[in-house]
């Protein structure tokens, strides 16, 4: 076994956390990535001595057997520090509760690699918090809060520390609002309802199980303020600058998501007339985050662009952000899978092994 080691703890082994248990099980590398401790909603696998969990043979089993329920965050922030190992806590859940306790594990020099959005999207003090630059904290990677495992922030963070200004970002952050755009807005497809895309995208697994929760903007929204953040503009949270919701306003309080999707297409037409104004133009309609350093402003909604853009050429539910930087004045543009179980983790699998790398002097 490698003197080199690392202690993962493991939070959440739905869709994603499955796939990362599967990738990190399967892989091979001088650093012994040790999983001491998993966790799902009622059970745990804990390793005492922080010796490695037996996970070779049936992992997902092996957890399902367990007996002991889920540590207290207070608790497993004294166990992670008590790590022989440089200790990782690998978030893959949602949860507004886990996230709010990412400064204690950060200022107990706890390491942090996760997809949730909620820690760096809420206010502007917890992300400074989280990256106040204390040399006793642990490392903090959030690759996966914003196109999944594409290199997006690991870019913008790079280029910035060589030197380099951030001029304009924007693109398409949801995988779920690029399908919808892309299904409803082409010039072949004039009479498709946009009540009718949503239904087909709620069916084939592409929403939310309330599709209000994609519709409203606010996860493009998080993404948003995520890189504006990075790329130095002091955004206060996802509901402080113009966010424009696909809900129409007497839908907003309707309870169940039955009735909901019942009374969409009674609402059809505002957009079906936004359509047919772009279609003149030539244009497509697709749902867009932005960010101007120049201005200090961020916005997310719906805008038009020309059939030679590269956002109007995307295809199913990918995701394209254009960089514009001093230096790169013609913009880079990154394209690709910004949802899926396996990118997901694959983007947190780095983030692990970046942090890893810097903990043990790899």
């Amino acid at each position: 076994m490698s003197s080199k080691c690392v202690n993962v703890a493991v939070i959440g082994t739905g869709v994603v956390g499955s796939a990362f248990m599967d990738q990190i099980l399967a892989m091979k590398s001088h650093i012994s990535y040790n999983v001491i401790y998993v966790a799902q909603m009622n059970k745990a696998l804990v390793s005492k001595d922080y010796k490695p969990l037996d996970l070779s043979s049936n992992w997902s089993a092996a957890v399902d057997a367990a007996t002991d329920g889920p540590m207290d965050l207070d608790l497993l922030v004294d166990y992670l520090k008590k790590s022989p190992c440089p200790a990782i806590l690998v978030d893959n859940t949602s949860s507004a509760a886990i996230a709010s306790k990412y400064a204690s594990f950060v200022e107990n020099g706890i390491s942090i690699a996760t997809p949730n959005k909620k820690a760096f999207s809420s206010d502007l003090a917890t992300w400074n918090s989280l990256f106040s630059g204390k040399p006793t904290n642990g490392l903090v990677y959030h690759e996966a809060t914003v196109g999944a495992g594409l290199p997006i922030l690991g870019f913008l963070r790079e280029i910035i520390q060589t030197g380099d200004e951030i001029e304009k970002i924007e693109g398409i952050f949801s995988g779920t609002l690029s399908y919808i755009f892309n299904e409803f807005s082409t010039t072949s497809s004039n009479d498709v309802k946009f009540s009718d895309v949503v239904k087909v995208a709620k069916e084939l697994g592409y929403t939310e199980p309330d599709p209000r929760d994609d519709l409203n903007g606010l996860d493009v929204a998080r993404k948003v303020t995520i890189v504006a953040r990075i790329s130095g503009l002091k955004v206060e949270s996802p509901t402080s600058f113009p966010v424009q919701s696909l809900i129409p306003k007497p839908l907003e309080s309707v309870e169940s998501v039955a009735e909901f999707m019942e009374k969409l297409p009674e609402y059809d037409n505002e957009l079906a007339e936004l359509k047919k104004e772009a279609a003149k133009e030539n244009k497509v309609l697709r749902f867009i985050g932005k960010v101007d350093v120049a201005s200090g402003t961020t916005s997310v909604g719906i805008e038009k662009y020309d059939h030679s853009h590269p956002f109007a050429s995307l295809k199913g539910s990918d995701n394209v952000i254009s960089i514009k930087t001093k230096r790169y004045s013609n913009p880079v543009i990154i394209q690709g899978a910004g949802a899926g179980a396996a990118v997901t983790a694959a983007g947190i699998l780095g983030d692990v092994i970046k942090a890893s790398q810097r903990l043990v002097g790899a």
